[in-house]
């Protein structure tokens, strides 16, 4: 169910005052195969912040199960959520904007990364950690994953992504916006930047579409 209008613009209007003050972070969510690290490079240059794969703080040992094939637990995840809550609580601290390509697909998931801003009060989603979906049909996901996993460029298999796909939950109270995946890599980039949940959250000065 759609939560209140008016609730939602009070919460935006938080997330703009917090990210004037304290810098901002946007997470680049979905499934493997989306684009993440794509989008979430070519905004890195777009706005001046810095880019963080959420991949590279997993575990060996959860990188070796996904290699495996084998679905990660809530279990094996929650070191791996904790350890990117406290990079956020970071960069958020040290004034610094951040994008982070994380999967992110739970709704506690989400929570934990939003508690990375040390005032969050669960529950409430008024975070400067927003989320940015990128969404596109299971088909065109299984095409990319399988093409690089043919090419060797990821640990994770083509088979895990239903259990990805299976995994994802969105609240619609929670903001989150979502943005077609399949459109060009520039195009995805230049819809992000003109969504008005996150104006004041970049530098004024990489606003500039190219």
């Amino acid at each position: 169910m759609r939560g209140d209008p008016c609730l939602e613009r009070e919460v935006v209007e938080i997330r703009r005052s917090m990210a004037s003050n304290d810098g901002a972070v946007i997470v680049v969510m979905g499934v493997s195969g989306a684009g993440k690290t794509t989008i979430g490079r070519r905004l890195e240059k777009e706005m001046q912040y810095k880019y963080l794969d959420a991949d590279d703080f997993h575990t060996e040992l959860n990188k070796e199960k996904m290699r495996m094939g084998i679905p990660l637990t809530d279990e094996d995840r929650m070191p791996w959520l904790e350890t990117l809550r406290d990079v956020i609580n970071e960069y958020l601290n040290n004034k610094k904007g951040l994008i982070l390509g994380c999967s992110a697909l739970k709704r506690q998931y989400r929570e934990m990364l939003r508690s990375g801003y040390p005032a969050y009060k669960w529950g409430t989603y008024a975070s400067p950690v927003n989320f940015i979906l990128l969404d596109a049909p299971a088909e065109v996901l299984s095409v990319r994953v399988n093409a690089r996993a043919t090419e060797g460029k990821h640990f994770m298999p083509a088979s895990l992504l239903q259990s990805q796909l299976d995994l994802l939950q969105i609240d619609d109270r929670e903001g989150i916006r979502k943005v077609d995946a399949t459109l060009i890599p520039q195009a995805i980039v230049n819809t992000i930047l003109n969504m008005l949940q996150f104006q004041g959250c970049f530098h004024h000065d990489c606003l500039e579409l190219h």
